[in-house]
C-alpha cells in the first residue's frame, strides 16, 4: 500500500501569503465532486429536455464566470492537436474541510477528456500532492520550481494552475470548472439521494456530524448530501489515503450521473428544477465555457461510457521535508499524448493496466 503523504506537510507556502483573488463571487465554497455540473447537465438536457433550451439557458446565466486564461502567457501554452476533441480542467478546494485550515489550496484536480463524437469521456485525477513544475507565478514571488501541484493555486490561483497542469500533461486546456463543494451536498439531496456501494466498512475521522465521526457500514446504501459529503471527504481511515478518497470521489460520481438521468428525476418537474438550481448555484465556469452547448453535445453520454482514471504514479516518497507523490513519467507521458492526439483507444489502454 501507499503511504499517507504527511497532512502537516501539504504545501509549503510562507504564512503571509495571500490568497488568490478569483472572480468567483459570493460563495465560493469550493470542492471535490467536481464533474457534476459538466456532466450531469450533459446527460439531463438531452432528449426532449432540449426542447426547454430557453430555461437551461437562463439556468447557465445564473452561472459565475471566473478569468482563467487571463494571466496565462500564450507563448507558454501547448498547442491544440485534436480540433475537435475538449479538454476540461475541473478544479476545486472544500474550504470546509477542517484540515484545510488556509482555504486557498486546490485539494481536487481532474482533467476530463471529450473526445471527437462526444459518445465518452476519460477523467483523469490528479493527485494534490504530486510533484511537479509549477511556474512563476504573475508577481514573481513564487514558483518557478518543484512543488505539489496545489501549490499552484494558493500561489497563482486558477491561472497558474493551468499553466502548471498544460507544463506538466502537455495538453492545452479548453475551458475550466470550479464546483462548490458545499452545494454538492445541495445536489445530491435535490436528487433524493444516491446509491453507493462501500467495499469495506471504516468511521470517518471528521463528518458533518455532531462529534465528527460517522460510521460506514459495507454494502449498498442509500447516502444523502452530508452522508456522501462524508464519504468522498475522508481518506484518514484508509492506508492508501489519497487515493482511496479518489476513488470514492470517482464512485460518488457516477452515482449522481445514474440517478441524475433516472426516471425518477426527469419525470418529477419539481426536483429537476432542484436539481438544476443547486448545480447552477454550485458551480463556476470560465468565460468561454457554454455548459448548454457542451451538455447538447454530450446528451447521449452516460455513465457507463466514462472511464476514470488516476495520473500515473509510482506511489508516495519525500521531497526535503515534504511527503509527496511521485509520478510515473514514461507511463504519464503515454497517457498525456494519447490525450492530445484523441486516441481514446490508447487512454484505456493505460485505464487497464
Amino acid at each position: 500500500m501507499f503511504a499517507e503523504p504527511d497532512s502537516t506537510q501539504l504545501l509549503e507556502v510562507p504564512e503571509d501569503t495571500p490568497p488568490p483573488k478569483q472572480k468567483t463571487g459570493k460563495r465560493r465554497r469550493g470542492r471535490k465532486i467536481l464533474l457534476i455540473v459538466l456532466l450531469v447537465l450533459a446527460l439531463i438536457i438531452g432528449g426532449g429536455l432540449i426542447a426547454g433550451g430557453l430555461y437551461y439557458r437562463s439556468v447557465e446565466g445564473s452561472i459565475e464566470r471566473v478569468d482563467a486564461f487571463q494571466d496565462v502567457p500564450e507563448a507558454s501554452r501547448p498547442q491544440k492537436v485534436a480540433t475537435d476533441a475538449k479538454n476540461i480542467l475541473i478544479l476545486g478546494s472544500d474550504t470546509r474541510d477542517p484540515e484545510n485550515t488556509g482555504g486557498s489550496r486546490s485539494d481536487t484536480i481532474i482533467l476530463a477528456h471529450l473526445p471527437k463524437g462526444r459518445g465518452s469521456a476519460q477523467l483523469i485525477s490528479i493527485p494534490r500532492d504530486t510533484w511537479v513544475f509549477v511556474p512563476k507565478s504573475k508577481n514573481g514571488q513564487h514558483g518557478g520550481r518543484e512543488a505539489k501541484i496545489n501549490a499552484a493555486f494558493a500561489w497563482g490561483g486558477i491561472p497558474l494552475t493551468v499553466q502548471t497542469v498544460e507544463k506538466y500533461t502537455g495538453v492545452r486546456i479548453d475551458n475550466v470548472a470550479i464546483v462548490d463543494f458545499a452545494g454538492f451536498q445541495e445536489i445530491v439531496d435535490a436528487l433524493g439521494g444516491v446509491e453507493i456501494t462501500v467495499e469495506k466498512g471504516f468511521t470517518s475521522n471528521h463528518s458533518l456530524l455532531p462529534g465528527g465521526r460517522r460510521e460506514f457500514p459495507a454494502g449498498k446504501q442509500t447516502m444523502d448530501g452530508a452522508m456522501a459529503l462524508d464519504y468522498a471527504r475522508e481518506r484518514y481511515a484508509f492506508a492508501d489515503g489519497d487515493f482511496a478518497r479518489i476513488r470514492h470521489q470517482q464512485q460518488v460520481i457516477k452515482a449522481i450521473l445514474d440517478k441524475a438521468v433516472s426516471g425518477g428525476t426527469l419525470a418529477n418537474p419539481a426536483r429537476l428544477n432542484s436539481f438544476l438550481r443547486a448545480t447552477a448555484d454550485a458551480v463556476s465556469v470560465d468565460e468561454t465555457f457554454s455548459i448548454f452547448d457542451t451538455a447538447t453535445e454530450m446528451r447521449h453520454l452516460r455513465s457507463g461510457n466514462l472511464t476514470f482514471l488516476t495520473n500515473p504514479t509510482k506511489g508516495t516518497g519525500r521531497k526535503g521535508s515534504e511527503s509527496v507523490v511521485l509520478d510515473d513519467p514514461a507511463t504519464a507521458k503515454a497517457l498525456y499524448d494519447a490525450v492530445k492526439r484523441d486516441a481514446v483507444p490508447e487512454i484505456l489502454a493505460v485505464a487497464k493496466k
